[in-house]
């Protein structure tokens, strides 16, 4: 039985990407393992389409809906133009349910500059809760829209806000009732508050315009999958600081008290940016003129040299990701650190650097 979450690299390779054998000549980028993307030839022009799932929200999922796919189209250096969304919604929905979905993904849509250009809309039984998918379309000039196989040894790791951002946010917005004595009010509006941050449109288009390596939006997986796989797509090793990796202190606090690691929650919010060495304090100028939090949080390696985290003394592997954090707490079967362990066959060790000083 396959487990909750996104499909691991290695299904996705056997079960899924080797089924996809026909191809067009019109299409530049086309499906693997870290790309968020798929570029289209039209002409002088590129078309960036991406699509994906919101599953494991309920409060804000027409929030979520807009941003994760526009942050696709913005970790190409692009600005997205449209949204497509197609919402399934269980029996017993209530017209004011839709209507609270959609007056909030029209506003994210207005935040994003973005179009809401069609979907569709369903009541179904297949469903439990609220499934959103959306698609995201994007437009730049021929040979504009960047890539991590651009990626080389040398270049730098840049993340912008904090570590488990969109995490954060889902668990105090849908699980307020396990929250006693871990967060109070304050804590919990704070970390409501930060699923208004988990656009990250702006630093990609402004990063974009300097140009980088490549970038990826931190979504399931967390800032350490968002390694791994911008290291799959150019085939090169990374070295990561985990104690420069900002993380929030809400964040911490539910990190230990779910027993979840915190560079394996769900972070959109956060962009994940390779750059050149000498375009690098030009980057974080200009993203932090902006009024966005950016640090510096590693260097990318020889291929040789492996995937590493470091803390202190303690150097550690950057595994594959596979299912998110997130998923311990959402399930039904889970239970907190303090009782009894979400999944016994793996260590619940809450993880997080700390501090978050720019190296």
């Amino acid at each position: 039985m396959l487990k909750t979450g996104k499909l691991d690299n290695k299904l996705l390779e056997d079960i899924v990407f080797k089924y996809i054998r026909h191809r067009r000549p019109e299409v530049l980028t086309r499906p693997g393992i870290g790309e968020d993307c798929a570029v289209i030839d039209f002409g002088s022009y590129e078309c960036v389409v991406s699509t994906d799932p919101i599953t494991a929200a309920a409060a804000q999922a027409g929030v979520l809906a807009i941003h994760v796919s526009c942050n696709d189209i913005a970790s190409n250096g692009v600005a997205p133009i449209g949204v497509m969304l197609a919402v399934l919604l269980p029996e017993g929905t209530k017209e004011e349910d839709v209507r609270d979905i959609m007056r909030k993904a029209a506003e994210a849509a207005e935040e994003s500059d973005v179009e809401i250009i069609g979907g569709h809309t369903e009541i179904t039984p297949a469903v439990t809760k609220p499934v959103i998918i959306s698609t995201a379309i994007g437009r730049a000039e021929n040979g504009a829209s960047q890539n991590a196989k651009s990626m080389r040894p040398g270049d730098f790791f840049l993340l912008t806000k904090q570590a488990g951002l969109e995490g954060t946010g889902i668990i105090a917005s849908d699980f307020k009732h396990r929250l006693a004595g871990v967060l109070n009010d304050e804590e919990i509006s704070e970390a409501e508050a930060m699923l208004s941050r988990v656009s990250v449109v702006r630093e990609g288009v402004i990063a974009g315009k300097i140009g980088t390596s490549g970038m990826h939006d931190v979504t399931e997986g967390g800032v350490l999958g968002a390694v791994y796989e911008m290291c799959e797509i150019s085939k090169t090793g990374a070295e990561i600081w985990e104690d420069a990796i900002p993380v929030a202190s809400v964040t911490r606090k539910l990190c230990s008290h779910f027993g979840i690691d915190g560079l394996r929650l769900i972070s959109s919010g956060s962009m994940l940016i390779a750059v050149r060495s000498e375009k690098k304090d030009l980057l974080l100028s200009a993203v932090r003129d902006a009024g966005i939090d950016i640090s510096c949080i590693g260097v990318v390696k020889e291929r040789g040299a492996g995937l590493s985290v470091i803390s202190g003394d303690i150097r550690r592997d950057i595994d594959p990701p596979g299912a998110d954090e997130i998923y311990k707490v959402t399930s039904k079967r889970c239970k907190t650190i303090n009782e009894t362990a979400c999944d016994k066959n793996r260590t619940a060790r809450p993880t997080f650097g700390r501090n978050g000083n720019t190296r």
